[in-house]
């Protein structure tokens, strides 16, 4: 077999590669440990923090009786998150009847009339009313669209055709495209665009939304594997 020769050394002399350090080479696995085991405990911190909060204000509201740790030597932990899941859940059975939708109704005409208080309410009002909304209405596709000028590209997620006054305005030919910020997608703007001027992805939106919140750093591979390939068959 041939040496190879270095593309780059201009006498063709072979340079082996240098030997890594003890301290090098640790330095490196425990950045790559560290790297691995960041996102799990992250979310058990995070999933610890939030059931003890969820704990701390429910429990306190059950009375004794009802209570894990009444006839336990000690306290459930996460007993206070099935009860305000199962509290939600037959909320929300009752709101969607007729008696509940009424008070519910009238909940909203209330609070939107008090100062300072319709000013919160608002707010989550509208985030609740997002939420409710049909299926139809939530983002399913990825597209790239030039912003803040020609020839800058951003990834944004297609809202649907424009409606109402900006159909009648700009015309049937015009889509929404919610472009959100990064590292925050939470914030972005909202464009009206051509269809046509829009470059549309084989991504899906979780993979759009992991590009977004890292920066550009996860780029999901392209083209995607076959269904065979990614199932392992």
């Amino acid at each position: 077999m041939s040496e190879q020769k270095l593309p780059d050394d201009p006498l063709g002399v072979v340079t082996p590669p240098a030997k890594q350090g003890l301290f090098a080479w640790l330095r490196e696995r425990f950045v790559a440990g560290m790297l691995i085991a960041l996102p799990i405990v992250a979310t058990f911190i995070i999933l610890d923090f939030l059931i003890n909060l969820i704990d701390s204000r429910v429990v306190p509201l059950i009375p004794a009786a009802l209570r894990p740790e009444t006839y336990l030597d000690f306290a459930v932990p996460g007993f206070g998150l099935i009860i305000l899941i199962l509290f939600l859940t037959l909320l929300g059975a009752i709101a969607t009847n007729y008696l509940g939708s009424y008070f519910v109704s009238l909940t909203d005409r209330i609070l939107t009339r008090v100062p300072v208080v319709r000013s919160v309410y608002s707010v989550f009002k509208q985030i609740r009313d997002v939420f409710q909304s049909n299926t139809a209405g939530q983002y399913k596709e990825i597209v790239m669209v030039q912003y803040p000028r020609a020839g800058s590209w951003v990834i944004g997620f297609v809202a649907g055709p424009a409606k109402g006054e900006m159909r009648h305005r700009l015309g049937p030919d015009y889509i929404g495209v919610f472009v959100p910020t990064t590292p925050n997608p939470t914030s972005g703007f909202l464009l009206y665009v051509p269809e046509k001027d829009v470059v549309r992805m084989d991504m899906t939106v979780e993979e759009g939304a992991k590009v977004i919140f890292s920066g550009g750093l996860v780029i999901p591979d392209y083209p995607p594997a076959p269904p065979e390939q990614a199932h392992g068959k």
